[in-house]
This record gives structure tokens, sequence and C-alpha cells, in this order.
């Protein structure tokens, strides 16, 4: 036992999958609360008000009330430790920028101070932190001595923004989400996978694997792209690649003052110097152009009047738009430009050094574009304007304020052209014009450049204007009407389950789909065996999901599993189980009654799509009670035909199949659809779970009685 009035964490995992708490992935924390058991926190004396001072942010946790302030009523009635510290890791990952909402506590003993405590979290080791910080935040409170609040939430953040995906990756998750795709993050970046296997797609914040890099080495490239994009028309600025700033000042003249310089190869605006009327500011610009690019090639181009705009193209059509303004500040006669800089333009809520805020702060003392802008007006960063003096920090500086619906048809058709002759299938066009509801022929507007990778931010959060969810766009792109999911067949239980998996796997590999099977005889992709190489159960089942050539997967789960790690799949076309068995070797996960693994092995089931089905062995009745839990159908089998299951399953007119003498019969209600003969050297119950499942994946019974045939005839194809 702990100390008096401790919380001990015995034990932290993270469970990746579905699993017996939620179908998503949580940190599960075994406590021993010690002497806390004994002082529920209506006998802890202050404890409500300190907690309350310190996360007011409870009072919108819901708990088991169902309602906002559920939480607090719980506190002020008497609640136990394992379940404050749940609430209190749920408000710190909260404050910290990753919304998570979902909790439970359950004691594992009556009277024993032990529980298991599981929250959600979207990041590993976020998770783990928070449940660290949380644990002696709420030791501080209970013990009221000072906690430093600020100092954590602090410290989890910068966890948040360097270990989770960015907000535009997160865009585009989210939107696959609403789809019911899953995904699966492949790197600590944001290179994800949605889908799986062969359905899979691959994103790497605003790039897709339909993304080429010849495009993108033509979008880097400002000279070839300005060529390829004006031979199809779409107007572009008339301009010239020089290498030294003597050039750069000819071509101006040849060009025709103002122009613009920026770098041959540069992208998101950096190096770009706007409105340049004589050689000293050219040449300025041109060694700030040479120096932000990877050469010393710059281009100079005449100077278009009107505003920058950016608009996201997505798959062949412009799905937001973004325009820009300028940046000035006003002279108070005593203070500096940083200083008015900072108290006019940083104070800005919607700007900050984080993806997170639509706009960047502004550094005259920094960047190279605004310190060559103040030096056309006779000033640096420490200069003091006069009293109601206005100076020009930044053409364009924020291209954040959302013009979607404005944009002119014609205006939207070049962006796509621009996009499409580029060769890139997700670009965001940058363009000057003077009014974006107009034709470019009309305004003498020009599209500027064509950048592959483009931000999503200024869509998703723009300064002012609706928000677009552009990641809804580039799934659709991705996917069309497609769900990114192959059939999955999950098996669970304890009786002849690897049989029934590769018996399932074989099914579905002669019915022409490319098959990976994971149960314990090993790891497989169409009878191909691969080694494993040290992988847990879990893992092992993610590689069959990241392998673009599996159509199709067949997985055997133990119940340990489950309790370990969870499931290595979001949902299943179809879950079978076999028996509710096996208690001795969940015993250290505190899986002590039948009742108890019930609840393990139904995770199968509670993961089934409505459009999938669970196999049921009609002959247990626990198993049999799972039906109830399933959104897609449900296929009893059974060696008897009279077990009730079936037998109102019948009734029902839903399919079973059932062994009679020796043949194995597949029903749909009275109706006998298939007849089977029923081998000799294979257990029966085994053979009638797997005819099951590939008859609920569409298998035909002709079909699957020639899968059987050829099975028995050569078992090795799924040895080697």
């Amino acid at each position: 036992m702990t100390k008096k009035k401790d919380i001990d964490v015995l034990r932290v995992s993270y469970l990746r999958g579905p699993n017996i708490w939620t179908y998503r992935p949580v940190v599960e924390a075994w406590l021993d609360i010690g002497e806390l058991e004994n002082f529920p926190s209506n006998r802890l004396p202050g404890l409500y008000e300190r907690l309350t001072t310190l996360l007011p942010g409870l009072i919108v946790h819901r708990c088991g009330v169902g309602e906002h302030g559920g939480f607090l009523e719980r506190l002020r009635d008497g609640t136990y430790a394992g379940h404050i510290l749940e609430h209190v890791v749920l408000e710190l990952q909260n404050l910290a920028g990753m919304k998570t909402g979902f909790g439970k506590t359950r004691e594992i003993q009556p009277d024993s101070g032990l529980y298991k405590m599981a929250f959600r979290t979207r990041q590993e080791e976020v998770g783990r932190a928070a449940l660290a910080a949380g644990r002696d935040l709420l030791m501080a409170v209970i013990e009221d001595q000072p906690y430093d609040l600020d100092a954590t939430v602090a410290m989890l953040t910068d966890m948040v923004e360097s270990l989770c995906l960015g907000p535009s990756t997160g865009n585009i998750v989210d939107a696959a989400g609403v789809r019911k795709i899953p995904f699966i993050r492949l790197t600590d970046g944001n290179l994800v996978q949605l889908g799986h296997g062969a359905a899979q797609r691959r994103i790497w914040t605003a790039e897709t694997e339909h993304t080429s890099a010849i495009a993108e080495g033509i979008a880097s490239d400002k000279d070839l792209t300005k060529t390829l994009v004006s031979s199809c028309g779409v107007p572009v600025p008339e301009g010239e690649l020089v290498t030294s700033a003597a050039q750069a000042w000819e071509a101006a003249q040849d060009i025709g003052l103002p122009v613009v310089l920026k770098p041959y190869d540069g992208n998101h605006g950096r190096g770009v110097s706007l409105n340049l009327t004589n050689e000293a500011d050219v040449a300025a610009a041109y060694a700030l152009a040479a120096e932000e690019g990877d050469s010393s090639s710059v281009i100079v181009e005449r100077f278009i009047v009107g505003d920058e705009h950016r608009l996201l193209v997505v798959g062949r059509r412009v799905v937001a738009a973004a325009a820009g303004e300028s940046l000035w500040v006003t002279g108070d006669g005593k203070s500096t430009v940083l200083e008015l800089c900072n108290t006019q333009i940083n104070t800005d809520p919607r700007r900050g050094e984080t993806e997170e805020f639509p706009l960047g702060l502004v550094k005259p003392h920094e960047s190279g574009e605004i310190v060559l802008e103040l030096k056309r007006q006779g000033m640096t960063h420490a200069s003091v304007p006069a009293d109601g003096q206005k100076v020009l920090i930044q053409l364009n500086g924020n291209v954040a304020i959302d013009v979607t619906d404005k944009v002119h048809p014609q205006v939207a058709a070049m962006a796509a052209l621009a996009a499409r002759v580029v060769g890139l299938d997700i670009a965001g066009i940058d363009l000057v014009t003077s009014d974006i509801t107009r034709p470019l022929t009309e305004t003498g507007g020009a599209i500027i450049e064509v950048n592959a990778s483009p931000g999503l931010l200024a869509h998703l959060k723009p300064a002012e204007g609706e928000p677009r969810n552009v990641g809804e766009a580039i799934v659709e792109h991705l996917f069309g009407e497609a769900t990114g999911r192959m059939p999955i067949v999950g098996i669970t239980g304890t009786h002849g389950t690897t049989l029934i998996a590769r018996l399932v796997a074989w099914l579905l590999q002669i019915s022409g789909k490319k098959t990976g099977l994971t149960c314990a005889d090993g790891l497989f992709v169409n009878g191909r065996l691969l080694p494993r190489d040290g992988f847990s159960d879990w893992e092992t089942g993610e590689r069959l999901l990241l392998n673009k050539s599996v159509e199709a997967g067949v997985f055997e789960n133990s119940a340990r599993m489950i309790l370990a790690e969870g499931l290595a799949y979001d949902k299943c076309a179809v879950g079978v189980v076999t028996d509710v068995g096996g208690l001795e070797a969940v015993s250290e996960f505190h899986i002590d009654s039948e009742e108890r693994l019930y609840n393990v092995l139904r995770t199968q089931i509670d993961v089934v799509l409505p459009s999938g089905a669970a196999v049921l062995n009609a002959a247990d009745p626990k198993v049999v009670d799972m039906a109830d839990l399933c959104d897609g159908e449900v296929i009893f089998y059974g060696v008897d035909e009279h077990l009730a299951a079936i037998a109102a399953h019948r009734q029902d007119d839903q399919r079973v199949v059932f062994q009679r003498s020796h043949c194995i019969v597949m029903a749909q209600g009275q109706t006998e659809v298939g007849t089977l003969p029923l081998s000799p050297l294979v257990p029966p119950e085994a053979v009638l779970a797997a005819i099951a499942a590939g008859w609920a994946l569409g298998l035909t019974p002709e079909l699957i009685g020639a899968g059987l045939r050829t099975w028995e005839a050569s078992p090795k194809k799924t040895h080697h």
C-alpha cells in the first residue's frame, strides 16, 4: 500500500486501436490511490474550491451525469481520486490545445483502492506527460500546496505543437474521419496514410501521392512556370532572368518601372520585393532575392497594380481564395517603427509564431523585404515617425482575407488551368488583380506564381471571412465515392481461431484478392510467409494495413492483444467470435470472470461496419448475446441445426450455416442455398465459421466449395 493520501501509478499502457474502453486510442493507467480510498472528494476540505479555481474549464465536463457541470456535481457529492485524476488529465490536454473528452475510471476490486483509468489522447507522449502532470497537480491540490499550472500547460503545448499533426494535415485527416475513412500516421511529421491496403492514399500536408516530383520541380522554377503557363493563354507579368544587380537594373528599364524582384527558385513569398522604382532599390532587392534563393538567379518582372490573392486549386477546381492587403503603421512622434509594429500590428490575436495563427508576426528588424521597404521611405526599424505619419510596412502583407465567393469564374478557370499546365493536383496560385470579381483581361491582372505544397491555414482560419473546409475537397479529390477500406475479417476466441483465419484467407485468395493474414502461424501475404522481425501482434497487423498490394486482410485477435494493445484496425467487414473462454490467459489484466472476458471479446463485434456482419457461434450462449451489439448483419453457425439461436434466426429469414449429417448447409431463412461436403480431416466448427465468414464477404457457395476442396488438396499453400 502506498503512503497515506497518495496516488501511485502502477502501470501505463497505450492502447493504439479499438479496445475495451472505446473505439479510439487511449492511455490506460492502473492506479493505487492508497488511503485516498477512504477520502472521497467531499471528505477532503477545500478540494472542490481549490481544484475549480485552478481548472475552471472543468465546468464543461459532463461526466456520468451527462450534462454541463456533471463532473462538478460528482465532485461536490463525493467521488474518488482516480476519477478526479481522469478529468484533470483531460483538462490539461484541452488547455494544451489537444481537444479530448473521453475518459473512464473503474475500480478493479471493491474497496481495494486499485483502479483502471483510461483517457483519450491524440498522441501517446503527450498523453503520458499529461498523466504524470495531472497526478502531481491533483496531489498538490489535495495537500493544499502551490502548483505552477502555467509551466505545465506551456510544456504540454510545446509537445502538442511539435508531436501532433499540424492544423493543415489535421484538417484533411478530420475530413477523412467524417467520411469514415481510417488513417495511419506514417512518421512523426505530417506524412499520413488515409485508408488501408490497396485502397489507401497518402498525403503530406497539401501534397498527395498524385503530386508528381516533376510538377514540383517545374513549380520551383519560376521562369519555366511562367513560360508554360503563358503558352496556354494565361496572363503572366513580363519578366527576365538575371544573375547580377547590373543586369537586374538593365532588365527593369527594358520591362518598364516599377518592377518586382524575386528568387528564381524561392517559395512562400520569401525574398520578394515589390514596386521598385530606382536603381538603388533594385540593387538592394537583387541582393535580398539572391540570398533567399538557392542560386544567384533572380527574376525581374513587371509590377502589377492591385492586391495579391492566393487561390487554392484542388483537382480541377478552385476551392478557396484569400486576398491580401497592405500593412501600415501610424506614427505618434515617440515610438520607433519596431514599437509601432508591436503595438499596432502584432497585438492582433490572429498573429503568432506557430501554424495555429493565420497571420505571422511582423519583424521589421529581421525581414529583408520590410527592411528594404523602410529604406525606400528613408527609415529603419529604429526610426521614429512623426505624429500622424503613415508608414508602409509591407505590400500585400495579409493574404488571409477570404474572398472565395467573389472569384470571377474566368479567374477561377485561369487558376485551375495554370495548376494543370504545371501538373500539380493541388496548387496555390498567386495572382494580382485590382478586382477579383472581374476577369484578368479587364483588370490587367496576372498570375505571378504557381506553388506546390501550398499552405492551407489562410483558408482554414482566415483573418476575415468564412473558413473553408479545404480538407473535405482534398479527400473528395483523393477518394471520390470510395471508402478507402478493404475487406477485413477479425477472428477472436479460443476454439480453432487460427484454422478459421487460414481458411478464410484461402477463400479470399482464390476469389482473386491478394490477401494478408496474421495469425498464430505467422504473417502471410497471398500464402507467402513474411518475417515478423520481433513485431508485436498489433504492429504485425498494422503491417498488413500499410501494404499497398494487399486487397483483403484476415486477423486472428487474442483477448490478450485486445487488452494490451487494442485491435490493429478501426472497423471490419466481418467479426467472428467462437467462444467466451480462456480466462487463465488474461488473469494478469484482472479479467477474472466470464462477464469481464465477454466485455473484452465484444470489442470484435463492436467494430463491425453497418454494411458488414458478425459471425457467431450459436452453441455458446454468451456469444449469442453479442448479436444485439452488432451494427450489421448477424450470421449464426453451429454443428446442430436445432440450436435455439439458429432456429430463431431462420424464422426471422436470416442467414445461418450448420451441419447436417456429413454435409454443411448454408441457409437463408427456410431456403437452403448451398450444400457442401464435410471433410473428416478438419474440425467441423472451424469450417462452419470460415464458410459463414466467406458468405458474409459475398463469396458464392460454389466458390466456397471450390476453396474447401483445394484447401484439402494442398494445405501447404498457407504454410509457406
